[in-house]
């Protein structure tokens, strides 16, 4: 497939030595930050897809990579089917000793732990730190005795309350809790719904990072106490104010080389799911200040426009991977499976992706198929074009691509005695209510498909058989957010109905501007 010069769907460096935010316009739910020397490393939430729990680096805290994944898989066969929601909520990193940790909460399983002494080539196979139900957003951390603990919040959903942080003291190399701990803060009244805590040492004071409110409602809230235990003093150090940042929400304090302090957080902007901001912190009195103090009234409001972090020096421009011509021995860093996933499903070679269909059930959904091949959305507006070589479908066989969210449309072709039919597929994941609505019928050859994206919601289609005309296929559809994640793009081939299904080839998924 003829590529175009490829250039970033999203850069926050504005090349005058300023950034703009969101750092990425990508949904990287619930961050976590580290420095480890000249190196930060980001963790984020990925529930049921897989790879799972993403893991980013940056030299400048303004242009990320994702380097790796902390699981291959979740650890439960029955994550072989999506279960949307479910999975690895938001993850904690830490570095002790020179080793890395990553705590990943699964609220219906309990609190897991990866480690590696190199994040950049791959984690271990995941430790059951406690076996328990509704405990999430777990974090480590050593303390100067070298005694280890675990801050933990709780969900609603799962244990029946909500708004309360706990403290367990864990073996040092957080392999196991060491006994039950206690709950250390309470926010039900001052500070609702607080979770997402962040467990640090400053000057003598335990602070704890930790989102209240909700999580569009919501602002940044700071415990400390001289006592790990407490009890806690309590602030809110940041809320939307004046500006357009609705909720500046869960993330982490990190530090530069040269002293400077600052804070990574989500914005949850509905559609393209949670993206990530950089505030600029200071500290006063001992407590943090994180954005500009508008008020002088220690509470900040987010920045849309700052200068860049002092880290020593420049570095080149970039943003996580979108665009795949499939080229490479192993799938990009930028792609995901939207359930547990199997080697076989896929092969990569000359022709670029060999994607084999997966039996499907005649009603289950596209939602609910697990060998959906997704990748975030990168910006607010964008188009993909995708070549497929559909030769090696065969009759039963639908394939194509997909825009997946609570409300989820694909265009697709449909093989049935031996001709193709274009398809789109709409449908919500909460309901069984999918439809199809047959299009044109396509020759043999390759044909290319084309997604695009307009205000961060509307997903339109088109097609084309020579890669040069192509014509409007389909319904606009209104794309919304699934389960606490953003939509999805991707490509997929299921079969449905008797006989064995085939496969079909891409050389190119490739992003541009509109």
């Amino acid at each position: 497939m003829e590529v175009k010069e490829q250039k970033s769907m999203w850069n926050a460096d504005n090349g005058d030595g300023t950034y703009s935010n969101p750092i990425l316009y990508t949904d990287y739910s619930d961050p976590d930050v580290i420095r480890v020397g000249e190196d930060y490393f980001m963790v984020a939430s990925s529930f049921c897809n897989t790879p799972a729990v993403p893991v980013l680096h940056s030299r400048d805290l303004v242009s990320w990579k994702v380097i790796s994944y902390a699981m291959e898989r979740l650890p439960f066969d029955y994550y072989d089917k999506p279960m949307h929601g479910c999975g690895a909520w938001a993850p904690a990193i830490r570095f002790h000793e020179g080793v890395y940790y990553i705590l990943i909460p699964m609220p219906d399983e309990g609190i897991f732990m990866v480690r590696t002494r190199d994040p950049f080539a791959g984690w271990e196979e995941p430790v059951c730190v406690r076996k328990v139900t509704g405990w999430i957003d777990p974090c480590p951390f050593w303390d100067d005795d070298g005694k280890a603990y675990m801050v933990t919040a709780f969900a609603r959903s799962r244990i029946g309350f909500k708004s309360i942080l706990h403290l367990s003291p864990i073996r040092p190399d957080c392999t196991g809790v060491l006994d039950d701990g206690h709950h250390i803060f309470d926010g039900s009244v001052t500070q609702p719904t607080i979770e997402g805590p962040k467990l640090y040492k400053r000057n003598g004071y335990y602070y704890i990072f930790a989102p209240a409110g909700g999580v569009k409602p919501g602002w940044q809230t700071v415990l400390r106490s001289r006592n790990i235990w407490g009890p806690y003093e309590e602030k809110i150090v940041l809320r939307q104010g004046g500006s357009s940042v609705n909720g500046p929400h869960q993330g982490a304090w990190v530090d530069t080389p040269s002293g400077e302090d600052w804070f990574i957080h989500f914005q949850d902007v509905g559609t393209a799911g949670r993206i990530i901001h950089l505030q600029p912190m200071r500290w006063e009195n001992d407590w943090p200040v994180i954005g500009v103090n508008v008020d002088e009234n220690g509470c900040g409001e987010p920045v849309s426009r700052y200068k860049k972090p002092d880290v020593g020096g420049e570095f080149p421009v970039c943003s996580p991977a979108d665009s795949d011509c499939f080229t490479e021995s192993r799938l990009g860093l930028q792609w995901q499976w939207n359930a547990n996933y199997r080697k076989d499903w896929y092969a990569l070679g000359e022709g670029g992706l060999t994607l084999y269909a997966q039996d499907k059930e005649k009603d289950t959904q596209l939602c609910d198929v697990s060998n959906l091949l997704l990748q975030k959305w990168p910006a607010p507006e964008f188009q993909i074009t995708c070549r497929l070589w559909p030769e090696g479908m065969r009759d039963g066989d639908l394939a194509g691509m997909i825009s997946l969210g609570g409300v989820y449309t694909a265009l697709a072709l449909q093989k049935e005695s031996g001709r193709y039919r274009l398809t789109q597929c709409t449908g919500e994941w909460t309901r069984q209510n999918e439809t199809r609505r047959a299009l044109a019928e396509i020759p043999e050859g390759a044909v290319y498909l084309r997604m695009q994206v307009r205000g961060a919601k509307e997903v339109s289609f088109l097609y084309s058989t020579d890669g040069q005309r192509f014509l409007p296929a389909g319904d606009t559809v209104e794309a919304s957010a699934g389960r606490w994640v953003g939509v999805k793009a991707g490509m997929f081939i299921a079969h449905e109905g008797a006989g064995k299904g085939g496969y079909i080839r891409s050389d190119g998924f490739l992003f541009d501007s509109l």
